[in-house]
């Protein structure tokens, strides 16, 4: 096999998101810790358990990156490897692949991109990487519009619960002072690879309506890009935000998907992630 890709679990991707006999495909899981208990961010993952588990205790709960080895053991699988990872301001999974890169003795054929983001941002990086490889392209020139198609991607969101990125110090004090203002619905955005405010916004409603507005505001040219709204047991409202941005922009397609694991650990129950 000429090519892998692999993306950590936080991509919300499965490990059959592509098939294909020529490029390989591999999501390496986090780990969510609940008390005693460890819920894998895998295929298999129950995420209304681990809901249940976080809902029933006041007690911090937190995550942890995949280990070097986790890593190197699918770059090994081809000859060359690119791998996405979530924000390495807000895991240390990033870190953990380039150590595997270097482990390897291969490391200028590993390709690890840090997506600044997480979530659907990870889903488009993904996709383009393997639209990349399919046209032939050689390993420098997938490197370079790799990271210059990342740079172009933006993360809107909407959070009902900003409990454990504020209790694992994924929001600066600030934010999450800001965020838990009961009078205020932050529309939230990711730059620089951390998590940021755009707007203080009192109603939900509202934050839906900047929302969608502000997506024009960051991508101009929407034709021939993909959206991807990603949330936590909030269809309803992941519906409604598809028709609204389906009125107002020309994406080719707009993709509604699940948060698995980790990002429903972080967004929990309402969050709406918009990947553009």
């Amino acid at each position: 096999m000429k090519y892998v890709i692999c993306a950590d679990s936080s991509s919300n991707l499965f490990s059959d998101y592509i098939k294909d006999d020529e490029v390989g495909f591999n999501v390496i899981p986090l780990t969510i810790r609940v008390l005693d208990k460890e819920f894998v961010d895998n295929d298999y993952l129950n995420v209304d358990e681990m809901l249940d588990a976080v809902n029933s205790t006041k007690e911090k709960c937190s995550s942890s990156c995949p280990s070097p080895n986790d890593y190197l053991k699918h770059f090994n699988e081809a000859e060359y490897a690119i791998c996405v990872t979530i924000s390495s301001k807000l895991s240390g999974s990033y870190n953990s692949a380039c150590v595997a890169r270097d482990m390897s003795d291969k490391k200028d054929k590993i390709l690890v991109v840090d997506s600044l983001l997480t979530a659907g941002a990870m889903r488009l990086i993904v996709d383009k990487a393997y639209k990349l490889i399919k046209e032939g392209l050689s390993f420098e020139e997938i490197s370079k519009k790799l990271i210059e198609f990342r740079n172009s991607i933006n993360l809107l969101f909407v959070l009902d619960k900003f409990d454990n990125l504020v209790k694992n110090g994924r929001m600066s004090k600030v934010v999450a002072f800001i965020a838990n203002l009961a009078a205020i619905k932050p529309l939230c955005y990711g730059e620089g690879g951390e998590i940021k405010i755009k707007e203080k916004i009192r109603t939900f409603k509202g934050v839906l309506k900047r929302l969608v507005y502000n997506i024009g505001q960051m991508c101009p040219v929407t034709k021939g890009r993909t959206c991807v709204i990603s949330h936590t047991k909030n269809m309803e409202n992941a519906l409604i935000l598809k028709t609204m941005i389906e009125q107002q922009y020309e994406f080719d397609s707009i993709i509604i998907e699940d948060n698995r694991g980790l990002c429903a650990f972080y967004a929990l129950e309402g969050g709406l992630l918009v990947s553009f």
